[in-house]
């Protein structure tokens, strides 16, 4: 079967612009296609969607909406989409789980079905954590083993990737743009065994590490290391900025924090892409290591990278001094940015 969030996008010619732009990954293919080491679960049944939005920061129900070629809705903006960008939290309003969810469809009489994509480091958690809260409802929840998941980054119009499917995407289970933002791509997730360049013409097998890369460079966070549980706060990680929140859609756990702070509009420490002077040696950066300013005031803390690039908690007031990072009594400098991808009225 096959569901393709922008099946239209050749017809209707969505584009992102800014992928053509901002990805700079080696090759020569039209699509470098990235095998993902996050996990899928399954949350089936008629109370599926009820069921995740007492737990999710988004708007779950919207998933459920219709059916079409709709591209992922911007941020406050009207739309339906096949795939919703979420955090769950915990009842201190901080991030557990950083999650992607789809919209599975097998057919009209069939229930509905959504895939929480998340790190496979937290599957199992991911389900008890499902299950404290299932209680009496009408769903089934179990992790899907025999699909695997993929991040497709191309060089060229979005509309082009759905529009070259061959005939073999019957391999393909979900095609559709990243929730997050634009310079993501798009997810593709297959059965296991799949060959995703047999189902996108020109498109390439891309070293992992190019795609870590690209978030960093990004200011994206995935996974655990990025996003730590318990620690890490909602909006601080940009979540609203990429489309993860409904401010409108009703209770759910955490929420009284992340609706009090975004209603008093002041933010003051942001998830930045930060670059180094030069590459860091593999894995000498504990988690956060503390970033100061070059008067040796905190500025903020490290969060995780590869080579010159990486992610960091900074205070927006010290973005654009010069900092350094503290690793064993030395100091690295590094400079921090806002990403070209944020709302032109991102100012706090």
């Amino acid at each position: 079967m096959l569901v393709r969030a922008a099946a239209g996008a050749a017809a209707g010619a969505t584009t992102l612009p800014g992928l053509r732009r901002l990805w700079r990954g080696g090759g020569s293919g039209a699509a470098s296609c990235f095998p993902l080491g996050r996990a899928l679960l399954g949350v089936r049944g008629a109370e599926a969607a009820i069921f995740l939005q007492g737990l999710l920061t988004n708007d779950v129900t919207r998933l459920l909406e219709g059916e079409g070629s709709i591209p992922p809705a911007p941020a406050g903006g009207a739309g339906l989409p096949r795939a919703l960008y979420a955090h769950a939290l915990n009842v201190q309003g901080r991030c557990l789980y950083d999650l992607v969810l789809y919209r599975l469809h097998e057919g009209p009489e069939e229930e509905p079905h959504i895939l929480l994509e998340c790190d496979g480091g937290v599957l199992e958690a991911l389900q008890k954590h499902l299950k404290l809260y299932k209680i009496r409802r009408k769903v089934n929840i179990a992790p899907c083993l025999d699909l695997s998941l993929w991040a497709v980054v191309p060089r060229e119009r979005a509309g082009d990737i759905a529009g070259s499917l061959t005939k073999s995407a019957d391999q393909a289970l979900i095609l559709t743009p990243d929730p997050r933002t634009e310079v993501m791509g798009w997810r593709l997730i297959t059965k296991n065994g799949a060959n995703p360049t047999e189902m996108i013409p020109g498109s390439q097998i891309g070293n992992i590490q190019d795609y870590h890369r690209h978030r960093y460079q990004q200011g994206v966070p995935e996974g655990v290391k990025d996003l730590p549980p318990g620690v890490a706060l909602p909006l601080e990680s940009n979540l609203a900025y990429m489309n993860g929140i409904s401010f409108t859609k009703g209770c759910y756990i955490g929420q009284e924090l992340t609706a009090r702070t975004h209603h008093m509009g002041v933010i003051r420490k942001r998830l930045l892409p930060v670059r180094f002077s030069a590459p860091l040696p593999e894995d000498s950066i504990p988690q956060g290591a503390e970033i100061v300013t070059e008067a040796g005031k905190s500025a903020g803390k490290f969060r995780a990278g590869g080579g010159e690039v990486g992610l960091a908690l900074l205070r927006l007031a010290n973005i654009n001094e010069p900092l350094y990072l503290n690793i064993g009594g030395e100091k690295a400098k590094l400079t921090a940015r806002t990403p070209e991808w944020w709302p032109k009225s991102a100012g706090k």
